[in-house]
């Protein structure tokens, strides 16, 4: 059953009418995603440190007395067309204190200014600062991501394995966007439930976002890539999202290739249901979980 704190929130979330009917207005998007950030407040006791990755701006989140031999890459979700550090934070510092790990977040080059495949490559690019110029062993760096930063993840995954470059130790998506070809039934079984996307909305930004390549090009919707050799994943998901068909689709596509992947499905949640931290005890206990994946799977 849906905790009494999750239905308020839903409430509040359908009152901010947080759905972009019609013609995408991406301003308007990442304004609307700024303004929002009240929800999503950042945990005591976690440092935060502006860095520059090569050209690129990001942070270190540093839990308080966390290992600091490892580090997970987060990856902020938005479409890839909006999102920030700043709307991340909290969800991303969260993470690195349920995994007591520190937290690369990376402000990644965002359509329709920087089309793919410019976020794949600041993302292999951030991956290989961390080992080469930070000194991180691979097999104590992950990557995380939600929704389009969820898909991102696997793309980059995807773009290491063809670069022939170490993997890291393990990946963890929440809600991933895998196909922006957008063909799952759930995009249309959903959508009366789903309180974020739309369904135009989804077209739009896949089109912006891949420009001229093909929707269905491997890394950008990893939905159709050659999944063999990849590291350990975990998916975790709600089921009153739109995308739920790209979670358990991507999941079935990662066993037959002997991935070894889990699927972590909360019923009635909603998409990116783990950026409202300890405001919702579905979310608290999801990061609960993405702590204890990520513990068993550093080396």
């Amino acid at each position: 059953m849906v905790s009494l704190c999750a239905r308020f929130f839903v409430g509040i979330m359908k009152l901010m009418s947080m759905k972009n009917h019609g013609f995408l207005d991406i301003e308007k998007s990442r304004k609307d995603l700024e303004n929002q950030v009240f929800l999503f407040k950042t945990p005591r006791n976690v440092k935060v440190e502006q860095v520059l990755v090569e050209e690129l701006s990001a942070e270190w989140l540093r839990p308080k007395d966390c290992q600091t031999d490892r580090v997970i890459i987060y990856l902020h979700g938005g479409s890839y067309n909006a999102g920030s550090l700043r709307t991340h934070r909290g969800l991303a510092a969260r993470i690195g204190k349920s995994a007591n790990s520190l937290v690369l977040s990376l402000d990644y080059r965002l359509a329709p200014e920087n089309p793919f495949p410019a976020a794949v490559t600041d993302v292999v690019l951030a991956y290989k600062w961390l080992i080469e110029k930070e000194g991180f062993d691979p097999k104590k760096v992950m990557i995380s991501g939600d929704s389009s930063g969820g898909g991102l993840v696997l793309s980059a995954l995807l773009k290491i394995k063809e670069d022939q470059l170490p993997f890291p130790a393990a990946a963890i998506c929440l809600s991933p966007w895998t196909d922006l070809a957008n063909t799952g039934d759930s995009i249309k079984t959903k959508a009366k439930v789903e309180i974020m996307l739309t369904e135009e909305e989804l077209k739009q930004s896949a089109e912006i976002y891949a420009k001229n390549e093909d929707v269905k090009h491997p890394l950008i919707s990893p939905l159709y890539a050659d999944l063999a050799g990849l590291p350990p994943i975990l998916i975790q998901t709600g089921t009153a999202e739109m995308l739920l068909d790209d979670s358990i689709r991507f999941v079935h596509k990662a066993e037959e290739a002997k991935v070894l992947i889990e699927l972590d499905l909360w019923d009635n949640m909603f998409h990116v249901f783990q950026i409202f931290g300890n405001l919702i005890p579905e979310s608290k206990k999801a990061i609960v979980k993405i702590g204890e994946f990520a513990k068993a799977n550093f080396s």
